[in-house]
């Protein structure tokens, strides 16, 4: 074979079987089991109450730039038998949760906090005992836990936790986000060895589509000092209603009962696109807070912009399957095509492995522009997030000298590894900044705005498709100008300490400078924030004296524990540093707030379930809006390359850059173009027979979502003509048997490439049956 056919043959390889060469352990798989996410299957015991979640609530009060939420959860048991239910939910990366209570019919218990071993002791003590008991763990700082421990028949229990956090404006506008469920997390780790902490990312998940099995409610009450311009949800239904030009509120609409599936998200922007810059004091018993807010110069754009190299990474895996995926490609192709000629720029694409573009950055010309676009298109979706090889990767190409690095990384962040990769961006700061997008209804907040806060970036998330042209407008400026750089803040006479963050990074986007601190003795002096702006120097003063102390700020203590608690826990869940991990408990014990090392827990005094015999339940969780099963595994794909192509893949970058170093030669490719025609062309269903209770319509279903993976075969082995597939189904959905005949091919590996793909193909459990058979005829298209 010539060279240029060999790259013919391996770029339809490559462009065809990308999103196939990882795969995930599904549940029930033999062998060790690891900590991903599974389906939920109903048992078959009528006893035993596996939804015991029936509603979740959360009543938020805004006052000026201060949130505080409560979060009502209610339990019930409908089944005949003691439970205990164990639920895994979302909140805010800013959330400081300093409160919890309890319910059962007429008593209500307050949370102590505790140390977390400490908690947890008490926890299973309770429930040992046969009495009632909740008990509230940190994940994440964005992941909590709920345990409530006998539930006993006909019971209903409330829990009620609250929390607190800053709202920051950005280029004028308001955001207040409830995320309302944690999306599957990917995961290599193995059950039996892992810690018990990680124990939460094996959790049961609806199928696509599924509603959630509780209702969803939210109200928001805004104060926000100044007159309100216009309020919007961009998420959900909602009706407002406006008490006063400052005042509003704003209802959940009845037809959203079921839209915990999703962040809700309301924007609101004061009128003349005003921000309430300023000082505010709390004065306490023992410690005394301010936050201090600066509005930051406007942006200046200068012609004096050096040589830009923008390396973009693409997660392609399975939970971007769809939604996230079609929204990444779109704000990449237009982040790409803004791109000036004298910039330059790669793009690395992710999931179980990783690949890049180049082995170089290459610069912004029409053609190597429209290549990765090309190349980006291509993407279906598919295999496990490898986040961390891939960040490595990126980081360790070739920088481009005289060049100013830029990394861009597209995900949903559905990964294990946040601590980890804090720490590796961390230790490559100086090489580049990196500017994170979370994409998706429901995205990992917690990965996307620590990644950016190690790399001194910013974060984006990006909900909704007709969001991304504004926000790769937005950080294409962005990165072209800084806003404010070099900050310094002079206190003068008035005495704080403990200030938070130590040092101010650069401002990057038109959002205020939050400084938060500690304050002692009178109040005098003014403070004096400077800086670099693109116009020249800046400087802003805030007069002390002309600010009081008030009780409505009290909220001003939680939030500056949890800015410094949010700083060390980044790194601490990585490297356990004694001194670290000593000083986040001690500020969970002092300022009563939830941490990785400091949980909640409330105990009811009487026993209710003698014996302390229960049934434990995890509330499964529905798939966030536009995330498809494959973010849990169920439809995977293994690889499908023939046993020869992953030695041909590793050598594709030397021959290609030895026969055709522009890639845009590959545009005469013939065979190329060859499998482009037939990738086109519809796979048609011929026939479909069924037995066993399988229905005709799932088998169809099936099919049309794994559609791009046969295609791929088609495309590998030059397959065309009649395949007939004969499969039996197991009960929890799984294919047990599969037999393939293919007629008019080229060589009998394409059976065992589509055996492979239908293999992994998965279907809803049935109760009730035993095993079922499929017989599909498939045309290919010639």
């Amino acid at each position: 074979m010539n060279p240029i056919t060999k790259i013919c043959a391996l770029a339809i390889v490559m462009l065809s079987s990308m999103t196939t060469l990882a795969w995930s352990q599904e549940a029930g798989d033999s062998g060790d089991k690891t900590l991903s996410p599974y389906f939920f299957v109903k048992s078959d015991d009528p006893g035993t109450d596996a939804l015991p979640l029936k509603s979740t609530s959360a009543a938020v009060d805004i006052a000026g730039v201060i949130a505080d939420v409560r979060v009502t959860q209610i339990y019930k048991n409908e089944g005949k038998r003691p439970i205990e239910a164990i639920y895994v939910f979302p909140a805010s990366t800013r959330a400081a949760v300093y409160g919890m209570t309890m319910t059962i019919g007429k008593r209500t218990i307050t949370a102590e906090i505790k140390k977390r071993d400490d908690a947890r002791t008490i926890y299973e003590q309770a429930r040992q005992e046969g009495r009632s008991a909740s008990l509230l763990e940190q994940q994440r700082p964005n992941v909590f836990q709920m345990n409530v421990a006998n539930i006993m028949p006909g019971d209903t229990i409330k829990v009620v936790l609250s929390y607190t956090e800053l709202l920051v404006p950005e280029e004028g506008e308001y955001e207040f986000v409830y995320p309302t469920v944690v999306g599957p997390r990917y995961s290599t780790k193995q059950e039996d060895t892992a810690p018990k902490s990680e124990g939460w990312l094996r959790n049961p998940y609806l199928h696509e589509g599924d509603a959630p099995p509780y209702t969803f409610d939210i109200s928001v009450d805004i104060s926000a000092g100044l007159p309100i311009q216009e309020i919007s949800c961009t998420s959900h239904k909602v009706s407002t209603n406006y008490e006063g030009r400052s005042l509003a509120s704003v209802k959940l609409d009845s037809s959203e009962k079921n839209g915990g599936n999703r962040d809700f998200i309301l924007k609101y922007r004061l009128t003349g696109k005003k921000i309430d810059s300023g000082l505010l004091l709390y004065k306490g018993e023992k410690e005394n807070f301010f936050l201090l807010t600066l509005q930051p110069p406007e942006r200046v754009t200068t012609g004096q912009i050096p040589g830009r190299e923008y390396i973009f990474i693409v997660d392609v895996s399975g939970s971007m399957h769809g939604f996230p995926l079609e929204i990444s490609k779109k704000l990449l192709k237009d982040l790409i095509g803004s791109l000036r000629h004298s910039d330059k720029f790669n793009v690395l694409l992710f999931s179980g492995g990783s690949m890049v573009l180049s082995e170089e950055s290459v610069q912004a010309t029409s053609a190597n522009i429209n290549n990765a676009i090309n190349l980006i298109e291509r993407q279906r979706g598919g295999g496990g997030t490898e986040l961390l090889p891939a960040l490595q990767r990126a980081l360790s190409l070739p920088r481009a000298e005289g060049y100013s690095r830029t990394v861009i990384i597209a995900t949903d962040g559905y990964v294990g590894v946040e601590a980890e990769s804090f720490d590796l961006i961390r230790k490559s700061l100086g090489q580049a900044n990196m500017f994170a997008f979370g994409i998706g209804s429901s995205v990992n907040r917690h990965l996307i705005e620590g990644m950016a806060r190690a790399g001194m970036g910013e974060p984006f998330i990006v909900t909704r498709p007709d969001e991304a042209p504004a926000k790769a407008e937005a950080l294409r400026k962005m990165v072209q100008s800084p806003v404010l750089t070099g900050i310094k803040a002079d206190f003068g006479s008035f005495n704080v300490y403990d200030v938070e963050p130590p040092s101010v990074p650069d401002v990057l986007a038109e959002r205020p400078v939050i400084i938060f601190g500690k304050w002692r003795g009178s109040l005098d002096g003014r403070i004096s924030i400077s800086g670099i702006s693109g116009s020249g120097s800046h400087r802003s003063i805030i007069d002390v004296s002309g600010t009081q102390p008030t009780e409505t700020n009290s909220a001003l203590r939680y939030l500056w524990a949890r800015h410094r608690i949010a700083t060390l826990s980044d790194f601490t869940q990585l490297k356990h540093d004694d001194e670290a991990v000593k000083e986040v408990t001690n500020l969970g014990l002092t300022y009563n707030l939830l941490t990785a090392y400091t949980s909640f827990v409330a105990v009811d005094t009487e026993v209710r379930n003698r014996g302390g015999e229960q049934t434990t339940v995890k509330q499964p969780l529905p798939l966030p809006q536009g995330v498809s099963d494959y973010a849990v595994g169920g439809v995977m794909a293994k690889a499908a390359l023939a046993p020869s192509a992953p030695l041909a893949m590793a050598e594709a970058p030397a021959l290609m850059q030895r026969a055709a170093p522009d890639m845009n030669s590959l545009k005469s490719c013939p065979a190329k173009e060859e499998a482009e025609r037939k990738a086109d062309k519809p796979i048609n269903i011929e026939k479909i027979v069924v037995s066993g209770g399988l229905k005709e319509s799932a088998v169809k279903k099936v099919i049309k979502a794994n559609m791009d993976d046969l295609k791929a075969c088609a495309a590998i082995y030059g397959l065309h003509g009649k395949v007939v597939i004969k499969f039996v189904v197991g009960p929890d959905g799984t294919i047990k048997k599969v037999q393939v005949v293919v007629n008019e091919i080229r060589g009998s590996n394409a059976e065992k490439c589509i055996m492979e793909k239908v293999k992994a193909w998965r279907f809803p459990g049935a109760q009730g049956r035993t095993e079922a058979e499929a017989t599909v005829v498939l045309v290919f298209p010639g």
